[in-house]
């Protein structure tokens, strides 16, 4: 009788076999900083077939996993150790969720058996986090990672996407266990739209006299851009957009009006406030889109299209519903005529009369005619990051965009501070894209010590640093609102930012006068390797229009009453 051979199964630790399940959902960069509950884990990264980037703070990591989602529409991974390391990425959590963006996020912990103790370094970061995930994890049994690992790709990417934590403890990522090949988990199931339904949103579209489409982000992370481009032309509807839907239809298309909102176009503002139906796809009433929600499009039948059932009705009664995949929806909607002449007549003259003049008697340079400039300027494809603050509304007023992945910004959260990591994302995700970094002197301060990271890895972004030495935003507001009480915004103490990045190893230009704007743009956008052009503003050039808060969108001020500016 021959003796049976009998094979011992094949043991790896749970650093090992996360890894293994990283590599088999795709993963192939990751943005992290180690500690010492992660150690295992970066122990096991070692000869991994992942690229890592080692980010200078937790924050900036989670940052660029952020971009790096939106950007590839495929969950960007960030990670970090437990307590301090697992806490600094809980904004960028947050900025995934607030802007829908998947992103993976793996946290070490404290052994299981020292949780609840207030080991060193134990935080709760499942708890903490709850409200701005759409699910999480505290990985018990080795044997449970590939699963977990799969759910968590399956959830970011799937339906609304959005960020998932796995919290690993370190004797689970130490410890050793079998090997396990776990099949990819099933997304969920696509939503169709309902044909009455269908029929209901091109009946009401038939009947109006004066429709409008609000078109938001939800359009780009369906990867319906297509689609919706057709459904505009077929149906001659006018488009406004949000801050998150620009780009969805080229910003220079005869049927766009412009961004709606606080900081909005004139022309979208208008036109939203005189419709009779708002063909609301992929977007959410945002209050800063909205302005006073009860004054907001007051004649007009709603029609809604999402795919998260909670944004309907939320904020305003939809008439026609369709919770669904975009693209399927905008293709079953099929009005029986286009929309009036007469209607598009008026946007369109809306558009001219309210359309941007960059002839501002200003001395020093003026910064909406610097980005007009560079919109201009710019090679194909190419990608602005946004940081937040006044040039964040400026960029999204004067800067062309052909597709919505060429706008990076942070919308729902508006987290200072997430230019410059997002830059270094958007890149690693595109590297044949040229990529640019517009922030301000408050905002960059915020992950300054990325350019660290820029370096390390030579990751060739262009930032343009507007400088008005003074939190504009906050110090505008204080302005028509607070009876000019400046109060902590002054940053008249700046350091030379041309100095900072040379302190980095990265080139740099200053220009303060309008004659420069010219060669100093071509020097950003074709020198060789990263670059930061650093551009003094006047401090107090404020962004107009803007709508008071608690007005509705048509009462725009145009300038502060009692300076005539």
């Amino acid at each position: 009788m021959n003796a049976s051979t009998h094979i011992a199964p094949e043991l790896r630790s749970g650093s090992q076999i996360l890894i293994r399940a990283l590599e088999g959902n795709g993963v192939k960069q990751i943005f992290g900083y180690p500690g010492g509950t992660i150690m295992p884990v970066y122990d096991a990264l070692v000869g991994s077939s992942m690229k890592h980037y080692l980010c200078r703070h937790e924050q900036g990591a989670a940052l660029a996993a952020d971009a790096y989602g939106r950007v590839t529409r495929k969950a960007g991974v960030c990670m970090a150790t437990s307590g301090p390391g697992a806490t600094n990425l809980v904004t960028g959590i947050a900025n995934a969720f607030m802007d829908s963006v998947p992103v993976v996020v793996i946290t070490g912990q404290v052994p299981t058996a020292l949780q609840g103790t207030d080991a060193f370094q134990e935080v709760d970061i499942f708890g903490i986090t709850l409200p701005i995930v759409k699910h999480s994890y505290i990985v018990r049994n080795v044997a449970d990672i590939p699963r977990i690992v799969n759910e968590a790709f399956a959830l970011a990417e799937g339906g609304r996407p959005g960020p998932v934590l796995i919290d690993f403890p370190k004797d689970i990522s130490a410890g050793m266990g079998e090997v396990a090949d776990c099949q990819p988990v099933a997304r969920p199931v696509a939503r169709f739209p309902e044909a009455g339904l269908l029929q209901a949103a091109s009946d009401v579209l038939a009947k109006a006299r004066r429709p409008l489409i609000i078109a938001g982000g939800g359009i780009a992370i369906s990867d319906s851009v297509d689609v919706f481009r057709e459904f505009a032309a077929r149906t001659g509807i006018p488009v406004s957009t949000t801050l998150k839907g620009l780009g969805v239809i080229p910003t220079d298309d005869p049927c766009f009006v412009g961004m709606l909102g606080m900081h909005g176009n004139g022309a979208a503002n208008h036109a939203v406030q005189n419709c009779d139906v708002l063909m609301v796809i992929g977007a959410r009433f945002d209050d800063r889109a909205t302005g006073k929600l009860s004054q907001f499009a007051p004649s007009a039948r709603i029609i809604h299209l999402d795919i998260d059932p909670a944004e309907i009705s939320k904020l305003r009664k939809a008439d026609v519903a369709i919770v669904s995949e975009l693209a399927p929806a905008l293709e079953g909607i099929q009005p029986a005529r286009k929309a009036s002449a007469s209607w598009c007549g008026q946007c369109a003259g809306w558009k001219k009369e309210f359309a941007w003049r960059y002839d501002a008697p200003a001395k020093g340079i003026y910064a909406p005619k610097l980005l007009r400039d560079l919109s201009r300027a710019r090679p194909e494809g190419m990608t602005i990051t946004c940081d937040v603050g006044q040039h964040q509304m400026w960029v999204a007023q004067h800067c062309r965009f052909t597709d919505p992945l060429e706008h990076i910004s942070s919308g729902g959260l508006g987290t200072m501070g997430y230019g410059l990591p997002a830059a270094i994302g958007a890149k690693v995700a595109k590297p044949e894209a040229t990529v640019v970094c517009v922030s301000g002197d408050g905002s960059i301060m915020m992950n300054v010590q990325e350019l660290a990271t820029v370096k390390r890895y030579g990751i060739d972004i262009k930032i343009l640093l507007f400088d008005n030495s003074a939190l504009g935003l906050v110090r505008q507001w204080q302005e028509l609102f607070f009876d000019g009480n400046y109060s902590e915004v002054d940053l008249s103490d700046n350091p030379d930012f041309s100095v900072v990045a040379n302190a980095f190893g990265i080139q740099s230009m200053a220009i303060e006068q309008p004659e420069e704007v010219s060669d100093a743009i071509d020097w950003l956008l074709n020198s060789e390797g990263a670059a930061l052009l650093h551009v003094k503003i006047d401090p107090m050039e404020n962004v107009w229009p803007l709508v008071p808060p608690g007005k509705p969108n048509h009462k725009m001020m145009k300038s502060n009453p009692a300076k005539g500016r």
